[in-house]
């Protein structure tokens, strides 16, 4: 795994993957810190390079009383303090030009929605900031047109730069994984696979995203198996009463044990 162009991303030298992790949206410092402090535990222990993830406010919601956050601001300095606190580097969404200019004062990274990665504007201004970007394989999109969003941000300057598969559109409300995707966007740019996000079932009569978390271990472990470099996982200790993304997300209770047999299988496949 060759991360020189992922400079926030430390490369402990042991062959493992580097982990995406962390609530959906900020609800608050101490469930921030609560989370983060658990996974940066785990993550030490097993040698995993580690990016604190979420997002500072939702832009993409199905009803107009969706949470949305709890203030941009306040939810950024959160971010900067877990950073500060944990020596991690932070990753979190954009959704507009601005979003790009303010975030990149807090964080490490700015991600690129799927559902907006082909606009070109945000991914310019993302790019343009110097930050890493990280872009989110529509899930409309085939794994090969990828290279064009990445060749946007290479275009600006700024070699720094990653995609992640978050699952394809299966009908009106499944999502499926290729794993084809991967070896196929690696030849792009550093590559993760975003488990949880792959798991939603959108669009649900409802307005809720509904999703298959008892899948997360099985597709994870898939995607260390095929050699991605990156996993995304959201992750949170009351997914129940969590303000997004609840239902696909990760227990904390079982994020260790699932790290560890991640780590296993990849130590595994490094022996071929």
């Amino acid at each position: 795994m060759n991360l020189d162009t992922i400079p926030q991303i430390k490369n402990t030298n042991s062959g493992n993957f580097f982990l995406l992790s962390g609530p959906c949206a900020i609800e608050g410092e101490e469930m921030a810190m609560k989370i983060a402090e658990k996974i940066v535990t785990v993550t030490d222990a097993l040698k995993i390079p580690y990016v604190f993830k979420g997002s500072f406010k939702k832009a993409n919601r199905s009803r107009i009383d969706s949470f949305t956050g709890i203030g941009d601001e306040k939810a950024l300095k959160i971010l900067a303090k877990v950073s500060k606190e944990f020596g991690i580097p932070t990753i979190t969404d954009i959704h507009t030009n601005e979003d790009a200019t303010m975030a990149a004062e807090y964080v490490d990274i700015l991600q690129i929605p799927a559902f907006l990665v082909r606009q070109t504007d945000l991914v310019v201004a993302a790019a343009e900031t110097g930050k890493t970007v990280n872009l989110k394989k529509g899930q409309f999109m085939s794994p090969e047109s990828m290279k064009h969003a990445v060749q946007k941000v290479l275009d600006c300057q700024n070699e720094k730069v990653m995609v992640t598969d978050r699952g394809t559109m299966f009908g009106y409300q499944d999502m499926i994984v290729d794993f084809r995707s991967i070896p196929t966007m690696q030849q792009y740019a550093t590559t993760v696979l975003d488990v949880t996000h792959s798991l939603q079932q959108p669009n649900q009569t409802v307005g809720v995203t509904g999703g298959r978390p008892d899948m997360i271990e099985t597709i994870a472990k898939a995607g260390i198996a095929v050699g991605v470099d990156g996993i995304f996982i959201e992750t949170h200790f009351d997914p129940a009463n969590a303000k997004s993304d609840g239902a696909n997300m990760l227990h904390l209770d079982y994020f260790e044990d699932l790290m560890k047999k991640l780590v296993a299988i990849r130590k595994t496949i490094n022996q071929f």
